[in-house]
């Protein structure tokens, strides 16, 4: 079968051996173009007028105003339009064409929408119209004509000029169907934008929610800054780090796994209200919500506590959704979540109980919280203290029920080495964690500014260290020391951008928001 009869097949599977029989016939066309002094590649640039959406805008637009003219008369407005005819130059890749001997129609898309557009023999000249017979699917193309509507009433280009601009030298997947193998759609994201036209808007919603929070934290008086990526101690998380080699210095190096330590420096250096928007790199499993490498929001706010970023945060996710999907109530799978409403707060405490029916405030020591762990058949750790245990009933027994936006407040101190201790209970600390859609989203502290206290945290997590914990913190020398100059009180947040894009485009995997996600290495 020839590839031109192809584009009208209906769809079926490409083998190996029939995309290189097609690559080769469309690189003996690039040859005989090359042959006849018109290579595409040497040409570099197109002077576009018009997006394909703006085009079709333009003549509804004049259209509308003439038909205001020209009242029920529909000759007298066809005399108008013609009279008036938008002429545009668009520019874009070829994805379905229909021959009907002297004449074709073909689909024009860009990155705004995709246009019909409408060539003759007798208009373009027979050697442009024979170049463009040669053609294929996935060529892109420029256009220059004017706007009009057809017999069926779709708004296309009438094609006055055609050039072919770059030569598609490989057949798109399921040309008709999109692109369907999910595994594909992630390896080779340029063709998935391609076929799936939708798969865009997630995209360009991404970049809406990215600006958008940097709008509202510029406007409450935040600065943005950047910290470094390559650190001697990567700190201020839970989490295992990837590690490398600078070789100028001669020195091994992590990719850092937070922002937090470096932001913290600032505050202490009287910046006051910092965030950063960057990546962090954890060295861990790849899963419908984790990826090794993904985008990080911190900020800091001297003078404020978790209540302060409690509101900052519930507010923030508000106006983020408001700006950039119009609604503050967005879908979510089979559920409508809603951030127009009061957070839910409650304490870690308070939910462990209510949904296992254990009251960890009737436990005192770490020997009765494994019993009851060993009764609730929770694994655990032989290092695990009591802390870690209440930690461990909550990801049982309560993640899966925080559906809509609930702060979980008051972790134990074993598992935040970073936080202020509660000043009337010392065994817990002013932290907080946002959860939706039983999904972590965000978590923030009073930040902990003792440096003696610190310290001690610091020795506790070296131990954790010596005990197996690949996770637990390094002691941070420099980041003490900049405590010991004096750190006010202090509020901080962090959250994954792709988490609450996942959120706003109701996406089910982080994948899905990730135009290049982590991906194991083809044979």
């Amino acid at each position: 079968m020839s590839e031109e009869n192809r584009t009208n097949a209906p769809e079926e599977e490409l083998t190996q051996e029939d995309i290189n029989s097609l690559k080769k016939i469309r690189m003996d066309k690039l040859e005989e173009l090359k042959a006849k002094g018109k290579n595409p590649f040497e040409i570099t640039k197109y002077d576009v007028t018009a997006s394909c959406a703006e085009a079709k805008a333009q003549y509804e637009k004049l259209e509308a105003e003439l038909k205001g003219q020209a009242g029920e008369d529909e000759e007298k407005l066809k005399e108008l339009l013609e009279a008036n005819r938008i002429t545009v130059s668009v520019a874009g890749r070829v994805m379905s064409r229909r021959l009907m001997g002297k004449a074709s129609f073909f689909d024009l898309r860009d990155k705004s929408d995709k246009v019909q557009v409408y060539l003759r023999m007798n208009e373009i000249g027979k050697e442009e119209f024979d170049d463009y017979k040669k053609g294929d699917i996935g060529d892109i193309v420029g256009i220059e004509g004017f706007v009009f509507r057809t017999k069926m009433g779709e708004i296309s280009i009438h094609a006055q000029k055609f050039v072919l601009l770059s030569k598609s030298l490989l057949p798109l997947p399921e040309k008709w169907h999109g692109l369907k193998d999910q595994d594909t759609r992630y390896r080779q994201r340029y063709t998935d934008l391609i076929c799936n036209p939708e798969v865009k808007e997630t995209f360009i919603k991404r970049s809406q929610i990215i600006s958008s929070i940097r709008r509202y934290l510029d406007g409450q008086g935040f600065m943005e800054v950047e910290t470094p990526m390559l650190v001697s101690n990567a700190g201020g998380a839970a989490a295992r780090p990837f590690e490398t080699h600078y070789n100028a210095l001669d020195e091994d190096v992590k990719l850092r796994i937070s922002l937090e330590l470096y932001l913290k420096r600032l505050i202490v250096g009287g910046l006051e209200r910092v965030y950063e928007i960057g990546r962090v790199f954890r060295n861990e499993g790849v899963d419908a919500r984790h990826n090794p490498e993904f985008t990080l929001m911190e900020l800091y706010q001297a003078y404020t506590d978790y209540y302060g970023m409690m509101d900052l945060t519930e507010n923030m996710f508000r106006h983020v959704a408001q700006e950039v999907c119009g609604t503050t109530c967005v879908p979510y799978g089979d559920v409508m979540i809603d951030l127009g409403k009061p957070f839910e707060r409650m304490t870690m405490i308070d939910a462990v109980k209510k949904y296992s029916g254990v009251d960890f405030s009737q436990v005192a020591t770490t020997e009765e919280a494994k019993a009851l762990a060993d009764e609730h058949h929770i694994e655990y750790e032989a290092r695990h203290k009591r802390g870690d245990i209440l930690n461990l009933f909550f990801e049982e027994y309560v993640e899966e029920h925080l559906i809509q936006p609930t702060f979980i407040m008051d972790h134990p101190i074993e598992i935040s080495p970073l936080t202020k201790k509660k000043p009337e209970n010392p065994d817990y600390v002013e932290r907080f964690e946002l959860f939706i859609t039983g999904r972590e989203m965000c978590n923030a502290y009073s930040e902990l500014n003792d440096p003696i206290d610190q310290r001690e945290r610091f020795a506790a997590q070296e131990e954790a260290l010596k005990q197996g914990d690949e996770e637990a913190n390094h002691t941070d020398e420099d980041f003490l020391r900049a405590l010991e100059i004096g750190m006010p009180p202090t509020g901080g947040i962090g959250y994954g951008i792709d988490r609450l894009v996942m959120l706003l485009t109701n996406s089910p995997a982080i994948r899905d928001v990730l135009l290049f996600p982590t991906m194991k290495t083809l044979e």
